[in-house]
């Protein structure tokens, strides 16, 4: 099943989904393991997979401390793959998307690094620092593989760059809700809605808004707006602060 297919179908049943993020390796892989297994458990549908990068651009100072240090302990990409691949097989009736920085697939080799995606079981990627005109052979690849190539909607485009995304994205579309990097506060407010509401103009995709979702008020705020909202800073605190079954307990609640 596409990913598209795969969130139209569980959109016949829910009002709003949940994607979660996590970086691999941080704290370590058998915790990430942990973590997956708790928000599988709550319902989760949806869960990004970062591969660690030494410049994470897009993500703001937890996330960037979370790459550098699972960096630190060693994670390389191959055990990325090999762990997405053990994921996949685990928990069959979620779906995984790879989140990481175009170096990544570049130093590794654009084909071989797609083929090993689709070999695991990836469903969809989403790299924030490839931009569209540059994507030719990450697009073809992705297609002929069935992988998604997801495109990112922020603030600052214009109209015309926002139907030009949004006609060439590939399973859904992850909307960025204000400007800055991930982790900083989010404004849920009628000029959030709008902004919403101007990216649904430009795409037949469902919507994923991410940046800022961090908690149960924020995701009723998004239910009838996006598709899908993602949480990502916020589970890393939480996993700090009280563990994989902190994660749990507050993705449970979310809905």
């Amino acid at each position: 099943m596409s990913l598209e297919a795969f969130i139209r179908q569980e959109l016949s049943e829910k009002p709003i989904l949940l994607m979660t993020h996590l970086v691999l390796g941080y704290p370590s892989l058998e915790e990430n393991k942990k973590t997956l297994a708790a928000m599988v458990a709550a319902g989760v549908e949806l869960i990004e997979l970062q591969i660690p990068f030494s410049e994470p651009s897009a993500d703001g100072p937890i996330l960037v401390r979370a790459n550098a240090q699972s960096l630190e302990r060693g994670t390389k990409v191959e055990d990325c793959m090999e762990f997405a691949q053990e994921l996949c097989r685990e928990f069959p009736k979620t779906t995984f998307l790879f989140m990481t920085y175009y170096n990544i697939l570049y130093k590794r080799g654009v084909s071989l690094f797609l083929e090993q995606a689709q070999a695991a079981g990836i469903k969809g990627l989403i790299i924030p620092d490839l931009p569209w005109e540059e994507a030719g052979e990450v697009i073809q690849g992705s297609k002929q593989r069935g992988l998604s190539n997801i495109l990112i909607f922020t603030p600052t485009h214009q109209p015309n760059r926002l139907a030009l995304l949004g006609a060439h994205s590939q399973g859904l579309v992850y909307c960025v809700g204000r400007r800055g990097v991930t982790g900083q506060k989010t404004d849920f407010s009628p000029a959030l809605a709008a902004q919403i509401a101007l990216y649904r103009q430009h795409t037949r995709l469902p919507l994923a808004l991410g940046f800022g979702v961090a908690g149960k008020e924020d995701v009723d705020f998004l239910v009838g707006k996006a598709d899908i909202a993602v949480i990502g800073t916020k589970l890393i605190q939480l996993h700090q602060e009280a563990g994989a079954q902190g994660v749990g307990a507050f993705l449970s609640e979310l809905r």
